[in-house]
C-alpha cells in the first residue's frame, strides 16, 4: 500500500515521543552549550600530548621527539623539531624532547594513527570538540603548550585506557630497573683479573 513506510516511521516517532514523557533518559535534546553532553569514553576528536605533572607540563612531557607520528600521519598535520639538549624523563633517563610540536587541526582527520604508532604513550586523543574560531589559520594551529595536558586529565576522559597505560609503563620501568640492577650485580660479582707479573729489566 502506498505510504505504508511513511506511516510506520511516524508510528516509531510517536512511540518514542510518548515514551520520553515517563523516561527522561530518552530525551535526546540538550540545552547546549549550557548543558554539555556526556561523551562516551571511546569518543575521540583531536590529539593531545600527555605530561606526567600538571605543575610542570613542559618539563614532564612523555614525548621524546622520535617523529614517528609525524612520519606516519596521513594528512601530514604534525610538525616536530627536536631539542638540542636533553632532560630527564619520568624514569630519570636523559631524553631529547620536542622543542616544537604543532598539530594543524584544520587538516587533522582524527584517524588516531599517531596514537597507535607512538612507542612512548605520549600522544592520545582528546574529547574537546568545540574549537570553532573566527581566525582561519593561527587559531587552528595548536602548539606544544596548548597540546600538553597532565596524565590526570587523561584518566578523567579515558579512565580504562589510562589505567592500562599506567600499568604497562610501570611494568616497563620496573623491568628496566631490574635489568640495570642485575647488570650492576653481575659486574660487581665478576672476578677481578689477576695482575700481570712485573717483568725485570734487560739482562746485563
Amino acid at each position: 500500500m502506498l505510504g505504508t513506510g511513511l506511516l510506520q516511521g511516524l508510528a516509531v516517532t510517536a512511540k518514542n515521543l510518548v515514551g520520553s514523557f515517563h523516561d527522561p533518559a530518552r530525551l535526546p535534546t540538550l540545552e547546549y552549550p549550557e548543558v554539555q553532553p556526556q561523551l562516551p569514553e571511546a569518543y575521540r576528536n583531536f590529539p593531545f600530548l600527555v605530561s606526567e605533572s600538571a605543575e610542570d607540563p613542559m618539563g614532564t612531557l612523555r614525548c621524546v621527539a622520535c617523529q614517528i607520528c609525524e612520519k606516519e600521519c596521513p594528512p601530514q598535520c604534525i610538525y616536530i623539531e627536536k631539542s638540542k639538549d636533553k632532560k630527564p624523563d619520568a624514569a630519570g633517563k636523559q631524553q631529547i624532547f620536542p622543542a616544537v610540536f604543532v598539530i594543524d587541526t584544520s587538516v587533522c582527520m582524527s584517524c588516531q594513527i599517531c596514537v597507535e604508532v607512538c612507542p612512548f604513550e605520549s600522544i592520545k586523543m582528546d574529547q574537546v570538540f568545540a574549537i570553532a574560531t573566527t581566525e582561519r589559520f593561527g587559531s587552528l594551529l595548536l602548539t606544544r603548550e596548548q597540546l600538553a595536558k597532565p596524565n590526570s586529565y587523561y584518566h578523567q576522559i579515558h579512565p580504562t585506557e589510562a589505567a592500562e597505560v599506567d600499568r604497562r609503563l610501570a611494568a616497563d620501568r620496573q623491568a628496566a630497573e631490574d635489568k640495570a640492577k642485575a647488570a650492576a650485580a653481575a659486574k660487581s660479582a665478576a672476578p677481578t683479573p689477576p695482575a700481570k707479573p712485573a717483568t725485570g729489566g734487560p739482562a746485563a
